[in-house]
């Protein structure tokens, strides 16, 4: 692969005339580079649709089998460890400080302490 490299010219001190008449020549022999380079790397909009659905189907065929296995390989070779039913021991349950909710000691998703917390205040109140 060639380096392309660009330079840029500086106009000749002269008439004014002459300094533009020089920066519109030089002007046009950059836009007629600039078009041969084109020519040789044209692709028509066909082409382009084409190369992006080969890449998008290669990119399902790839992906979705990934994706299946590692659900199946999660569902049945990995154990996830999950917190057991029951109380906790006391070193579990240390809090700096209490939940910002109404039952400050429950957890958010327990929801055998907040029914037992809720009927202990409907109790209370009544």
């Amino acid at each position: 692969m060639t380096q392309r490299r660009s330079a840029q010219t500086v106009p000749r001190f002269g008439s004014e005339e002459q300094m533009k008449k020089e920066a519109i020549e030089h002007l046009k022999a950059r836009i007629a580079k600039q078009k041969e380079i084109e020519k040789g790397n044209h692709i028509s909009h066909s082409e382009e649709v084409n190369e992006m659905v080969k890449w998008v189907k290669l990119s399902f065929i790839v992906a979705a089998p990934v994706c299946v296995l590692s659900f199946v390989k999660d569902m049945t070779l990995v154990d996830h460890q999950h917190r057991k039913h029951g109380p906790e021991p006391d070193y579990m349950r240390i809090r700096k400080k209490e939940f910002p909710w109404e039952c400050s000691d429950c957890e958010l998703f327990e929801s055998a302490c907040w029914k037992k917390c809720r009927e202990e205040k409907a109790a209370e109140n009544a």
